[in-house]
C-alpha cells in the first residue's frame, strides 16, 4: 500500500507535504520521501526507512527548500508527445 502527497503552487512545499504525510502515517508506512524543485529547476529528493520521523531528520540534517511550482511547466512539455 502508497499513499502520496501533491502540491503545486507558490507556497514553501516541504511543510505543506510533510503535513499531508502526517495525515498517512496511520497507515504504517515504512518508509517515506519528499521531492521539490530548487532554485536552479533541478528535481532534489529525500528518502528514508522507517518512520516518517526518519524523513524530517533526514530533511533538519541535509535540507532542500523549493516548490513544487515549476512540475507544471515539466509535464506540460510532455502534452505534445
Amino acid at each position: 500500500m502508497c499513499g502520496i502527497v501533491g502540491y503545486i503552487g507558490p507556497r514553501k512545499a516541504i511543510p505543506l507535504i510533510l503535513d499531508g504525510l502526517k495525515r498517512l502515517e496511520y497507515r504504517g508506512y515504512n518508509s517515506a520521501g519528499i521531492a521539490v524543485v530548487d532554485q536552479s529547476g533541478m528535481i532534489d529528493i529525500r528518502r528514508a526507512s522507517g518512520k516518517l520521523c526518519n524523513l524530517e531528520e533526514s530533511l533538519r540534517q541535509s535540507p532542500i527548500e523549493g516548490s513544487c511550482r515549476g512540475l507544471r511547466s515539466y509535464f506540460d512539455s510532455f502534452a505534445n508527445c
